[in-house]
Order: C-alpha cells, then structure tokens, then sequence
C-alpha cells in the first residue's frame, strides 16, 4: 500500500495492481431544478454505484460537473472540449439543447466496470437513487456517436434506465 502525504490528508493506492478488458464510460445526467438538487441527486447515484461489484465512477467523488464531448466546435486540435449542449445557461444560445425548460443544473455520472452488465447493473441502481431526490427533474445520457466505444446501453422506459419525474 502506498501513503503519500497531500494537502487533504493522505492518497492510499495500491503499490500493485492488474488490469484487465473492461466497459469504460457508461454514462448519465442528473438535472435537476436547482444547484443543490442536482447535486444531491448526483451523490446519492455516486454513494447507489459504489456498491455494485465490478465498477467504478472514476472522477473524483464520482461527479462531473463539467460534462465533455468528443471534439471541439471552435478548435479542430482538441480531442474533447465541454459539452455545450449540456449547459443550462447555453439552453437559449445553443442550437439544439438538451437542456428542458426548468432545469438549472446538470451532473454527469461517468460509470466504468469489468463487463457490460456490470456498467448496466450500476446505471440502473445510480438512476434509481437520484431519481428519489426532490428537484430532479430529468435523467438523460452522452450520446457520442459510437466514438468512444463499441457497446450502447440505451435508455428505454421498458428496461427501468429511463426515468422522468415533474
């Protein structure tokens, strides 16, 4: 185990690890009527995926606060830039938002697991969590035009990934 000294305390690591093939970057959103509510909402999906066995959030405390996308509008050199069409206050200036009208604050859960089910399994248990909390209006999710990976986890009222409340 390695103990290294920071400002906040310590950073615990393993001195050895392994990896292996895995699913990297199952995602969704967390938007919420305010600030606060989306944020809550994003920490009770962080606190729901943490318990299910073979997955990670990988940001740190399992929150994005600024969602990326593949590429950039403006510089063509960027690999990834922030996701515009997720920024509330862009949701009049920007062609084709994915902002609902109401929605103040959005939070992306970034999800990574040994195997497809495992990022499925930890979605479905980070979407029910933040759905419990008062202000959050909506659940949506990065769609990166298979970019990124092979494997979509689509979103469907049918397999309980979708949630929608008013």
């Amino acid at each position: 185990m390695l103990v290294i000294p920071i400002m906040e305390g310590e950073y615990i690591g393993e001195e050895e690890f392994r990896n292996c093939k895995g699913v990297a970057g199952g995602n969704f959103f967390v938007m919420g009527e305010n600030q606060m509510a989306a944020l809550m909402g994003a920490r009770a999906a962080a606190d729901a995926i943490e318990r299910v066995p073979g997955t990670i959030t990988s940001f740190p405390g399992g929150i994005v606060a600024s969602g990326s996308k593949v590429g950039s509008l403006k510089y063509k050199f960027m690999v990834a830039s922030t996701n515009e069409k997720y920024c509330p206050t862009l949701r009049e200036k920007v062609a084709d938002s994915k902002i609902p009208a109401g929605i103040k604050a959005v939070y992306e859960i970034v999800i990574d697991g040994v195997d497809e089910k495992s990022v499925a399994s930890a979605m479905a248990a980070g979407i029910k969590a933040a759905v419990r909390v008062p202000g959050v209006k909506f659940i949506s999710a990065g769609n990166f035009g298979g970019l990124l990976d092979l494997i979509k986890l689509i979103f469907t009222k049918s397999s309980n990934f979708f949630y929608f409340k008013n």
